[in-house]
């Protein structure tokens, strides 16, 4: 049988992460073999760790987008597994990308040459801001190109998931599904939690599902695109943090992201999505803010105390990236004083993305 290919897509912070987490655990419970492939503009990715950390064989595209690196994409497909292709591959494309119908599926299925049982391309929809971007509000959190880039990636799904339900009010749900099904007819919609399951089953049989999927290819501006990507400053960072006596992880990662969030609303600068990973003696830890609005969380909890760390931060955020640089470094330095640990900066990158230029585009 042909491996299943199953590419999760969504705007930053729509919990695409999560998703791809349970789905991995349903179909190895199913004994199947399992592998994950993520993507960012640039190295150390919580994602990749997180789920690394579940125990899950994970590749990464490091340094560019899928429909940017296409053959990196695809070797690192090979990579997976022990000499022989996974029975699932899930695909984790970068949060601010679109146009990925023409420029990543009907690539695989025309151009990579080995064959893919290719799964209906769902899109998860983000609560917290795609509220106020379907509702055309002016306070969206960001500018008409960023969430010129969020529509797109409804119009070009198969079907749409409402994530996070379970932090919703039943009549947002309903609001936001209307929305959805009046904007973009004809895409089924789903309501899903990640944290909790609820709506997997349907989810899942959804994935099942064969026919004409993957081909709403559009038109894109890619100026626009390119725009609405620019207006996010990107920021990667790994720390190592010591102490003489044991400290809290988890505390030190919620301490660590609330005062980030302080920060971002102090300079009224939207967060897309920032979240923070501590790894220690096999345990670890994720906290995450998505918004501004919805406040940071500790999403996977590690009830460890230890001596160190390796910290991941990763933040996604509508401001300059020097001054997101200089933020992040300034409250990594006040989480890690308050508790009298040390923390020494092992690698950082912050900049904004370039403009997307795909390997193949298929219309």
């Amino acid at each position: 049988m042909k491996p299943v290919y199953i590419m999760v897509g969504g705007f930053l912070g729509a919990g695409k992460t999560s998703t791809i987490s349970r789905l991995a655990r349903h179909y190895m419970g199913q004994g199947k073999k399992v592998g994950i492939v993520t993507n960012d503009q640039t190295t150390d990715l919580v994602d990749t760790q997180s789920l690394r950390s579940q125990g899950f064989d994970v590749g990464e595209v490091a340094g560019s987008c899928f429909c940017c690196n296409f053959n990196a994409l695809t070797s690192t497909v090979e990579h997976l597994g022990e000499g022989q292709l996974p029975d699932v591959i899930l695909a984790e494309p970068v949060g601010s990308c679109t146009d990925l119908v023409a420029t990543v599926i009907r690539p695989l299925t025309e151009v990579y040459g080995v064959p893919l049982d290719i799964a209906p391309y769902g899109v998860i929809l983000k609560p917290s801001h795609g509220l106020r971007i379907l509702r055309s509000e002016s306070t969206s959190g960001f500018s008409p190109k960023a969430n010129y880039i969020f529509r797109k990636q409804i119009e070009e799904a198969d079907f749409v998931v409402i994530n996070r339900v379970d932090e919703m009010t039943p009549s947002e749900v309903t609001e936001l599904q209307s929305l959805i099904e009046s904007e973009y007819p004809g895409r089924p919609v789903l309501r899903c939690s990640a944290k909790t399951g609820d709506g997997f089953t349907a989810l899942i049989e959804t994935l099942e599902q064969r026919g004409q999927f993957g081909r709403r290819v559009m038109e894109v501006d890619y100026d626009i695109y390119a725009a609405g990507e620019a207006e996010l400053g990107w920021l990667n960072s790994q720390v190592v943090v010591e102490s003489t006596q044991d400290f809290d992880l988890d505390a030190f990662l919620m301490d660590l992201i609330q005062r980030l969030h302080a920060r971002l609303l102090s300079s009224s600068a939207e967060a897309a999505h920032l979240k923070v990973i501590g790894l220690c003696d096999g345990s670890f830890a994720v906290a995450n803010l998505v918004s501004n609005a919805t406040g940071p969380e500790l999403s996977l909890a590690s009830n460890s105390s230890t001596l160190s760390a390796n910290v991941v931060v990763n933040a996604r955020v509508a401001t300059d990236p020097a001054e997101l640089e200089l933020l992040v470094r300034e409250e990594l330095a006040a989480a890690a004083a308050v508790i009298g640990i040390s923390q020494k900066v092992i690698s950082l990158q912050s900049f904004r993305p370039g403009r997307p230029v795909p390997t193949h585009r298929i219309m």
